[in-house]
């Protein structure tokens, strides 16, 4: 008998790591509920001097107001390739002082967890249409 459930059993299903990591635990909706993504557009993007990794923005979120967000994309990105796009804002992530300056939020780019391997970051661009200020839900 076990000879014959030896030849009919199922292969272990082979680990899957998309993009290179795990998939983080469940949440529940609630938790997805507090993070508020918005569209945000670049309104001036530059270097920030004495970092080799980090690129400074200037957002609107259709606030009124603009905010300084510093991510560190600048491997990928030259300012002016971002200037004038559209991007997903994490819009109430609590401002964080930093060297530079303090980061009013952060902005959504993709990335392989193995960046040796599998290089790049790719900064989220929402669909023609989108506005500053849309709540992403």
């Amino acid at each position: 008998m076990e000879q014959l459930d030896a030849l009919f059993a199922l292969p272990e299903p082979e680990l899957v790591l998309p993009g290179g990591e795990a998939i983080a635990p469940e949440i529940k909706i609630d938790d997805f509920a507090k993070v508020d993504l918005r569209i945000a557009k670049i309104v001036e993007c530059k270097a920030v001097e004495g970092s080799t990794k980090l690129l400074q923005l200037t957002l609107d979120a259709g606030e009124g107001r603009m905010r300084n967000v510093f991510s560190g994309i600048s491997s990928m990105y030259r300012p002016e390739q971002l200037q004038g796009k559209l991007t997903v804002l994490v819009a109430n992530l609590a401002p964080r002082k930093m060297k530079f300056g303090v980061s009013e939020g952060m902005v959504l780019a993709a990335s392989h967890a193995d960046e040796k391997t599998h290089p790049g970051i790719y900064v989220l661009e929402p669909f023609p249409g989108a506005e500053p200020g849309m709540r992403i839900h």
